[in-house]
């Protein structure tokens, strides 16, 4: 149903959700609580200890006027609790003064403990009559605009009276294993009255998402396996000559990698091959060399990378590498004549390689003889967009490529219709990246020494969660931007994120590998990105807040030339779990290991989120669950398409549910 519809929603508050992207009732109530207070667990100011997080009921007395500090603005609330006084501070988010009136708050956050002095740092907060009434564990959402925490919990408490939630797991099933009514799940995700339910809960909501998604994969994969089209006439020993134009030689890894590639291509059976390795472990050059099997044989290749920033550097790579081919280049921001000259030649058949971004797949792209498809950092691309690569070329050989390693059982799950191959070393070249912990009574000093670093002609990466800071709840990169500056006079300071526009991206990263910036502030979206040999400092703000995987994977964009390199962790607010995976990343550099922690230490929910399975699984955001939802959910969907339990509602189920994969045609 349309919100607007939804009782008691104005037209302001209809546009402050569409600004979280939510403008049905059934989004609503998929906008998932990030967290909940347990509204049993207040305590008193005098019971408080130093570092500590507290939920604590008070009276809001007085603001003082913001203050600026020179290097950040500081907010300071006097509170009070019986006859006890303390403060609540708020570092550079001046908007929060316009928030608070006096009266009676709960307040939840870290406190601060000296010489007798009570503060809580950062601490979020609502009217206390707000909250009273609810009982059990209250909900707290992800908010950014007008919105305010009990404005969300009281809609959503509407949107929950008008949804309906069909199951798409056979009722036999639902039976049989006991599963809890998808409404009921529903409703106690959003108010449970104990962890236990939170949990459970959580789990149901899951177990439907991950049943849909692998009956739609299910679909796609069928049993089938496509005869080869075409014959690859390259040998081995042109494979083996190729190998040296590399100014390293291949890892036993990477040999392996070559040797099942080669074995594909001149078998009977069309390729269908997920390669993954760690980070620095040699996946471009070993996908390199499948394209030279390809050109070799008188075929085109294809390589398709998720940005243009990532396009252009295969693209320079590519050059280099193929001298005698003609290699070609299609991206978003091509000019029209550019794209229309480069699209008349790769249909000729004269340019032999083709490199670009998602432009590649667009329906006016044609080969004459398309048999090799590279499609780097897979987990940005969607199943039905490494489909429609492949098909550019009938039978065309597919091989994709991982970055972020995900373990074994998972790998099987989710890319069953792929054979896969494991680079599990690296190049003897590749140096290991110091890793240390930062606590905040140090980061001056941090600071200090990434100066002398920059002032040796070296580079810096500061990561932030998150673009705006909207909450006060981690660091922002547009914040952490300007306080930089003033931090680091002198220091050539770039910003990046996902917000701009993909040639600002490309041109910002472009002049950071050119150094005409000394340290590149970002999100995550240096996740993947060009190699800046002189970049040999990552700072990653609030790194609790990131899986390990992708903390090794931003990890990973220093070290990449011969200077020492290294990784420095901030960490902000408390999170459970969060101090102990740091020393994980600390002390292991492997990335296959360290999947199989995020894995064994916060379940599936982090792990395979939105982030590394492109746009699928993005109705479970914020659910916590463990690793047996997706192994409960695979064997549901096995006995449902080994005994056909309710098979055309499923098929509609899962392919309603994945509209890009609306094409599959069943077996």
């Amino acid at each position: 149903m349309d919100l607007r519809l939804l009782r008691g929603l104005g037209e302001k508050r209809v546009k402050d959700f569409a600004k979280l992207n939510i403008t049905t009732t059934e989004q609503l109530v998929r906008y998932f609580p990030r967290s909940y207070l347990d509204m049993t667990n207040r305590v008193s100011v005098r019971e408080t200890v130093h570092n500590d997080m507290a939920l604590i009921a008070c009276t809001l007395v007085s603001v003082e006027p913001v203050q600026n500090k020179g290097r950040y603005k500081l907010v300071r609330a006097l509170l009070e609790q019986g006859r006890d006084n303390f403060t609540a501070v708020w570092f550079n988010t001046p908007y929060v003064a316009q928030k608070l009136k006096p009266g009676e708050y709960l307040f939840y956050g870290r406190v601060q403990n000296y010489y007798d002095r009570v503060s809580l740092v950062n601490p979020t907060f609502e009217r206390l009559e707000g909250v009273t009434r609810l009982k059990g564990l209250v909900p707290v959402y992800p908010l950014r605009s007008g919105l305010a925490q009990w404005v969300v919990r009281d809609a959503v408490k509407r949107a929950l009276e008008v949804e309906s939630f069909p199951t798409a797991i056979p009722s036999e099933l639902c039976r049989r294993y006991g599963l809890m009514p998808l409404s009921e799940a529903f409703r106690a995700i959003h108010a449970p009255q104990t962890n236990a339910q939170m949990t459970q809960a959580a789990e149901r909501i899951a177990l439907e998402e991950y049943f849909a998604l692998l009956s739609a994969f299910k679909l796609i994969k069928g049993d089938r396996t496509e005869a080869r089209l075409r014959k690859y006439t390259v040998t081995e020993r042109q494979v083996a000559n190729f190998e040296k134009r590399f100014p390293f030689v291949f890892t036993p890894g990477q040999q392996g990698a070559v040797r099942a590639i080669y074995d594909d291509l001149t078998g009977p059976v069309r390729m269908n091959r997920l390669l993954q390795g760690d980070v620095g472990s040699g996946k471009t050059a070993v996908a390199l060399t499948g394209i030279f099997m390809a050109v070799a044989s008188g075929f085109q290749a294809v390589y398709l990378s998720p940005t243009e920033v990532l396009a252009a550097q295969n693209y320079e790579l590519l050059k280099k590498i193929f001298p005698d081919h003609r290699v070609g280049y299609l991206a978003g921001a091509s000019t029209a004549k550019e794209k229309r000259e480069m699209k008349a030649a790769v249909a000729a058949g004269e340019v032999e390689i083709l490199c670009g971004t998602h432009a590649v797949l667009q329906e006016d792209v044609h080969f004459r003889d398309l048999a090799f498809c590279v499609c780097d950092e897979q987990h940005r691309f969607g199943v039905a967009q490494r489909n429609a690569l492949g098909e550019k070329g009938e039978g065309a050989d597919v091989l994709v490529m991982s970055a972020t390693p995900i373990p074994r059982t998972l790998s099987l799950i989710f890319y069953g219709d792929l054979d896969i191959t494991t680079i599990p070393d690296k190049p003897r070249l590749r140096q290991e990246v110091s890793t240390a912990i930062i606590p905040e009574r140090k980061r001056e000093d941090m600071l200090f020494w990434i100066r002398s670093e920059i002032g040796r002609g070296r580079q810096a990466y500061f990561v932030c969660p998150r673009i705006d800071d909207e909450e006060g709840e981690a660091t922002g990169a547009t914040e952490l931007y300007e306080k930089l500056r003033a931090s680091l006079p002198g220091v050539r300071f770039a910003l990046l994120h996902g917000r701009m526009k993909e040639k600002e991206k490309a041109d910002t990263m472009s002049a950071f590998k050119a150094k005409k910036y000394d340290a590149l502030v970002a999100t995550t979206v240096i996740e993947v990105g060009i190699d800046v040999p002189d970049a040999t400092v990552m700072v990653i703000y609030d790194a609790e807040r990131f899986g390990l995987s992708q903390l090794h994977q931003l990890r990973g964009r220093v070290g990449r030339g011969s200077e020492k390199s290294y990784c420095f962790l901030l960490v902000g607010k408390e999170s459970e779990g969060g101090e102990a995976r740091l020393n994980i990343l600390k002390t292991t550099a492997d990335g296959f290991v360290l999947a199989e922690k995020d894995l064994e230490m916060r379940g599936g929910g982090d792990l395979l989120g939105t982030r590394q399975s492109g746009h699928i699984l993005s109705g479970i955001k914020n659910l916590r669950y463990g690793a047996s939802v997706i192994f409960t959910a695979k064997k549901l969907v096995e006995e449902t398409f080994e005994r056909r339990l309710n098979f055309e509602e499923v098929r509609r189920a899962a392919m309603q549910k994945y509209e890009s994969l609306k094409d599959v045609v069943l077996n």
